[in-house]
């Protein structure tokens, strides 16, 4: 499993570097001091996993970085490091398209165990994330207007729709209803396919210009 190791601090992202490369299954493909050297890197590399810091200086964040790469789809999965349990940026990085996040005090065995568990296609968060998300999914069945604007789709292809147009990432939608994100990625392909559109973008403005999500896209 290659991983690519993004993180300002020299000592640690070397740290966390032969962290990778001395556990059986993970190889350490490549390491870089900034966001833009992250999303360059897996442009090169396309990286099972990246572990991506979310404080990082200059104009492109671990945040921005991680959009920018699940929008490429350039890397598998994507798990954010943060300092503290910083609730608010580990859940702008799970919007983003990050599966999940490992506080940097934690133990290298827990450190890789998350690895492992976002390749695996899996979420990794704590209990202020689960709240946040919790509430991003707090109308999870679609209403009797979202059917009225979209009857070809199904009740779970209108329930994903509407998380879509509310912001959600198909690993946040995943997570929320219980779903692989390969099944999400399918939902949404049918979606689209459906709705006669090309891009995900068109089916969010398509779901929003009909009223849906937009309570989550305002909160």
């Amino acid at each position: 499993m290659s991983v690519v190791v993004a993180d300002d601090h020299p000592l640690f992202r070397e740290g966390l570097g032969r962290l990778v490369a001395d556990t059986a299954g993970l190889a350490l493909v490549g390491e870089a001091s900034s966001g833009a050297e992250a999303v360059a890197l897996c442009v090169e590399l396309r990286p099972h996993v990246v572990v991506m810091d979310l404080r990082m200086p200059g104009e492109m964040d671990g945040v921005e970085a991680t959009r920018r790469i699940v929008d490429a789809g350039t890397a598998g999965a994507i798990l954010v490091l943060t300092m503290v349990e910083d609730d608010a940026a580990v859940f702008a990085a799970m919007r983003a398209g990050a599966r999940g996040y490992a506080l940097k005090g934690a133990a290298g065995a827990d450190i890789v165990e998350s690895i492992r568990v976002v390749a695996a296609g899996k979420a990794v968060f704590g209990a202020p994330i689960a709240a946040r998300l919790s509430q991003l999914f707090a109308r999870p069945r679609p209403s009797a207007a979202d059917h009225r604007a979209f009857p070809q789709l199904s009740a779970r292809e209108a329930e994903v729709l509407e998380l879509m147009a509310g912001g959600a990432t198909n690993a946040a939608i995943a997570a929320g209803l219980f779903l692989s994100e390969k099944t999400v990625r399918n939902i949404v392909s049918t979606i689209l396919a459906k709705l006669r559109l090309a891009t995900r973008a068109e089916a969010i403005a398509r779901a929003r210009d009909a009223g849906l999500g937009a309570s989550r896209a305002e909160g």
